[in-house]
C-alpha cells in the first residue's frame, strides 16, 4: 500500500497521506513521496486544484519523532541529518506555495508541529469539528521554529506566539476564526466540503488563478508601493489575456464565456 496516494477526479487532484499508524507523520518516505507528487502536478495543465488530505485518526502529527532520534546516533549528534531533514521539510512548503494550481488541506483529527505548519503552508483549509491545531513542540523541549513561519503568515502574532510557548491547542472554530481555516465542517460532510470549495476553484479561468497565486504571495511580502507597482503590472499581463477579454464581453452581455483555457 502507498504512503501516499494520488485520485484525480476532473481538474481534482487528491493527495492523501496513508501512514495511519503513525499518524501521518512527515517521516523521511512521506517527504520525498509529497516532494514527488507535488513536482508531477506542477507541469500538469490538467489538474487546476489540489486537495491535501489524511487517513485514520489523523490528518498529520508532524515529523517522525522516532527517525528524529535515530538520527541523533549518528557522530556529529545528528546535525547534518537534522539540516537535511528541515531543508526537505522546507523545500516541500516552498513547493506548495509555488505550485500553480491552490492546495486545500482537508484536516480532521490532529495537525500538530510540521502538520499544522503543512495546513498553514495550503492556500485553503476545511477542518472537521473536533480537529485540533498545535505547534506543541515546546512540551518536549523543542521550539517549532519552521512552522511558525507558516503560522505566523496566517494567524495573528499574540495567538501564534502563546501556542509556540504554551503548546495549547486550537480548536477547529477557533482556526477558523483566526484564519488558519477557511470553514468547519462536521466529520462526515469534510470531504464533500472541501470538494466544493475545489470545484469553485476549477469553475474559474485557470490561468489567472495561476498568475493570481503567485501575486498573492509575491505582493505578501513586498512595501505597500512597491506591491502596487507590482500588481498594476500583473492586471496589465491579465488585461491583454484574450480569454479576459472574453470574459468581460460576456458579463456585458449577460451570457456564460467562451474560454481557451
Amino acid at each position: 500500500m502507498a504512503i501516499l496516494e494520488r485520485c484525480d477526479t476532473g481538474a481534482v487532484a487528491r493527495l492523501t497521506l496513508n501512514s495511519p499508524k503513525c499518524l501521518n507523520s512527515l517521516s523521511d518516505k512521506m517527504l520525498t513521496a509529497l516532494q514527488y507528487q507535488f513536482e508531477q502536478l506542477k507541469s500538469d495543465p490538467s489538474i487546476r486544484a489540489v486537495i491535501l488530505a489524511g487517513t485514520g485518526k489523523a490528518f498529520c502529527a508532524g515529523h517522525d519523532l522516532k527517525q528524529m532520534t535515530a538520527g541523533r546516533q549518528a557522530e556529529d549528534g545528528g546535525k547534518a541529518y537534522f539540516a537535511d531533514l528541515f531543508a526537505r521539510c522546507t523545500r516541500l512548503m516552498l513547493t506548495i506555495q509555488a505550485l500553480p494550481q491552490p492546495v486545500i488541506a482537508e484536516v480532521h483529527g490532529i495537525a500538530t508541529a510540521a502538520g499544522c505548519q503543512l495546513v498553514a503552508t495550503c492556500d485553503m483549509a476545511v477542518a472537521a469539528e473536533g480537529t485540533r491545531f498545535g505547534v506543541n513542540g515546546i512540551n518536549i523541549g523543542l521550539f517549532c521554529s519552521t512552522p511558525m513561519v507558516a503560522l505566523t503568515r496566517n494567524i495573528p502574532r499574540k495567538k501564534a506566539f502563546e501556542m509556540l510557548t504554551t503548546g495549547r491547542f486550537l480548536t477547529a472554530e477557533e482556526a477558523e476564526a483566526v484564519g488558519l481555516v477557511n470553514r468547519v465542517a462536521p466529520l462526515e460532510d469534510l470531504q464533500s466540503e472541501t470538494e466544493r470549495l475545489a470545484e469553485a476553484v476549477t469553475a474559474k479561468l485557470g490561468s489567472v488563478v495561476k498568475i493570481g497565486k503567485e501575486a498573492f504571495y509575491a505582493q505578501a511580502v513586498m512595501p505597500t508601493p512597491e506591491a502596487y507597482d507590482y500588481t498594476a503590472d500583473v492586471m496589465v499581463q491579465n488585461m491583454l489575456y484574450r480569454d479576459t477579454e472574453e470574459g468581460i464581453a460576456a458579463f456585458l452581455e449577460k451570457r456564460s464565456p467562451t474560454w481557451d483555457q
